[in-house]
């Protein structure tokens, strides 16, 4: 490893700090989907990607993704927030800053880093990606990643990072925010989707690939995952973050909202009705076989927001030695197989068969 590559932050340490999501100049929240629908344009120019390119960087998008973002679908006016918010409201990623603490915030003000088992995991995972001796420079993509809550941090880490994300208004902020980070040179925004993957990101390119929060809003879940195995190289990682069908249903139980609780039980695709913003929620069972249809081999299923939102208090609430007890037992929660049935969100640790 060279010494600059040992100068760097390492990944468990950018991906759990806080950080900042830049708010436009008017001050309002900047949210995947926001705003007018996107329209053909030109990718987001970030910075360079290794060999992540498919294409020329300032090559139009000719194909534009439907902008599904899960955070501007309807809601209840009476729904208040549960301890499985996180999994719903922010389903842009099941397990966004906050998640295990507090219901996440995208408001410019306020955002903190990654869940702490969601952070160990990738970090896991770009290891295994990277081989004995891990490096830096490692390529990845973070599908469907907005404004970069984790990217970032990869970037940071040293990697060279690619967003695909429908949204342009997302991948504005992103832009924004790698600038003010410093690493623009390590981080490109693309405007697409699953569907033209492809055109976007070369096959067997990618070390690592975050499809975080993707799997509920996609029309189909298997092509999303054959699009990610085809960009993978054979030795590259997959991490998988899905919102959970057992912890919506706890959180709309504790909440009140009995009603929606029964249906999320036995709908199908757990939704709890024709307004959900969710296309579908995942048991941990149901998840591993998706997985295993298009050629993943599941290394490992971890609960995210397994006891935390279910504590009376939370998040800037709870004074630091409860929270030290209570981040202990969310992290030896995250493995019991008995718990992830009311995981809020379940993380995959896949690779390609």
């Amino acid at each position: 490893m060279s010494a600059a590559a040992r100068a760097l932050p390492s990944v468990r340490e950018v991906l759990a700090a806080p950080v900042r999501c830049p708010a436009t100049a008017e001050g309002a929240a900047v949210r995947p989907g926001a705003g007018a629908p996107p329209s053909p344009r030109t990718r987001a120019r970030v910075g360079p990607a290794g060999d992540l390119g498919a294409g020329s960087p300032s090559a139009p998008v000719t194909r534009v993704a439907k902008a599904d973002d899960p955070e501007e679908g309807p809601v209840p006016a009476d729904a208040a927030p549960d301890p499985a918010h996180h999994a719903d409201a922010d389903a842009a990623d099941p397990a966004a800053p906050g998640a295990a603490a507090a219901p996440a915030r995208r408001d410019g003000r306020r955002t903190r880093g990654a869940h702490p088992v969601v952070a160990e995991g990738v970090a896991e995972l770009l290891a295994a990606a990277g081989g004995p001796g891990s490096r830096a420079g490692l390529a990845v993509l973070d599908l469907g990643g907005g404004t970069g809550g984790l990217a970032v941090g990869l970037a940071e880490a040293g990697h060279d990072v690619v967003v695909v994300d429908p949204s342009p208004d997302a991948l504005a902020a992103l832009a924004r925010r790698a600038d003010e980070v410093g690493v623009a040179g390590r981080l490109t925004g693309v405007q697409g989707d699953t569907d033209d993957l492809a055109e976007h990101v070369a096959d067997a390119s990618v070390d690592l690939l975050l499809c975080h929060g993707v799997l509920e809003v996609v029309d189909d879940p298997e092509q999303a995952l054959r699009a990610c195995r085809r960009a993978l190289r054979p030795t590259g990682r997959l991490s998988v973050l899905v919102a959970g069908r057992g912890g919506a249903v706890l959180g709309r139980v504790a909440s009140g909202h009995l009603p929606q609780a029964r249906a999320l039980q036995q709908d199908r695709d757990g939704r709890w009705g024709p307004q959900d913003p969710l296309q579908r929620r995942f048991d941990a069972d149901g998840a591993r076989d998706l997985l295993a249809r298009v050629g993943f081999s599941v290394l490992r299923t971890e609960g995210v927001g397994v006891l935390a939102p279910l504590a009376p208090r939370h998040g800037p609430d709870l004074d630091p030695s409860a929270a030290r007890v209570l981040a202990a037992l969310e992290q030896d929660a995250a493995r019991d197989p008995a718990l992830l049935g009311v995981a809020a969100a379940l993380h995959l640790h896949a690779a390609p068969v």
